[in-house]
């Protein structure tokens, strides 16, 4: 029986206009008058992932920064797993030895000591999750993150990981494969890292304790829930722990073959709001087994 709904926020819960649509907004709705518990699980920081969640009229639990941190309806910190200082020094020397740009994800906010690199990063992620939106308007909503104070630049990272705030995730990008291929092996060797990606041409960086799965086996855990009773929908690699971890695994018809390959189903795309298709195709379904 599903009683709890996990769900990725870009190119799985949003639309092409990186919006909530009305008929997800409307099966979430149903979902939780039947009952079943809905949670978001995202690689945004929290003040970017509350945002269209509001907009949607939806009060709901958020996984946020690929599990680094779990707030509840109200914005209270449930659960907090982070880098080390240490490990963030390493990690950022790394990328730093090898011309990868990165931004850094604290409990405060997001970090960047490159505004154009920053902006060229949402881009890649935006186009990755809809390749067919307008560019100019793609460009708009990027420099939109600045603008609203969601993103702080900065002139040293280090003057970050040596105050007192914790460090949740490193977003790196390249449009250089060959350089996301080295990063992500330099990273490897330095071990207790968790390295995925959202985007065609990025890496996310997190503490290997800190992954949607094992964030949403935490919640789950706390709520008296079976993971085999969960249902996780999302679109990339940044998806799979929990699509592993949950008994009904959704795959978004935009999600990359492989990732549609290890999940027990597929829907329709985030532009067909597949969310919504998929809450409502397997509640039924199971309803009459």
């Amino acid at each position: 029986m599903i009683k709890l709904i996990a769900s990725d926020m870009d190119g799985t819960l949003l639309n092409g206009s990186h919006e909530v649509g009305q008929e997800t907004i409307s099966a979430i709705k149903e979902a939780k008058d039947a009952g079943i518990e809905v949670i978001i699980a995202t690689g945004r920081s929290y003040k970017e992932a509350v945002l269209p969640i509001k907009q949607a009229g939806l009060s709901l639990p958020l996984i946020v920064v690929n599990g680094a941190e779990i707030r509840d309806t109200e914005g209270k910190q449930l659960y907090q797993e982070g880098l080390s200082a240490e490990k963030a020094e390493s990690a950022a020397e790394a990328l730093e030895k090898l011309d990868v740009y990165f931004e850094i994800y604290t409990e405060n906010g997001t970090y960047t000591n490159h505004k154009e690199h920053g902006i060229q990063l949402l881009i890649d992620i935006f186009l990755t999750s809809n390749p067919d939106t307008p560019l100019p308007h793609v460009k708009e909503e990027a420099a939109n993150r600045y603008d609203d104070g969601h993103v702080h630049v900065v002139d040293n990272y280090h003057d970050v990981f040596n105050s007192s705030e914790t460090v949740y995730k490193f977003l790196a990008f390249s449009s250089k494969p060959e350089k996301l291929e080295q990063a992500k092996e330099a990273l490897n060797e330095m071990g207790g890292l968790a390295i995925s990606s959202s985007g065609k041409e990025n890496l996310e960086i997190t503490s290997v304790k800190a992954q949607k799965g094992i964030a949403l086996d935490w919640y789950v855990k706390q709520r008296g829930i079976d993971p085999k009773d969960v249902m996780a929908i999302g679109d990339n690699y940044n998806d799979v722990s929990m699509m592993k971890l949950a008994g009904w695994s959704v795959a978004m018809g935009n999600a990359p073959k492989d990732i549609q390959e290890i999940c027990r189903f597929v829907t329709t795309t985030n532009r067909e709001e597949g969310v919504a298709k998929a809450i409502r195709k397997l509640t039924e379904t199971e309803a009459k087994v």
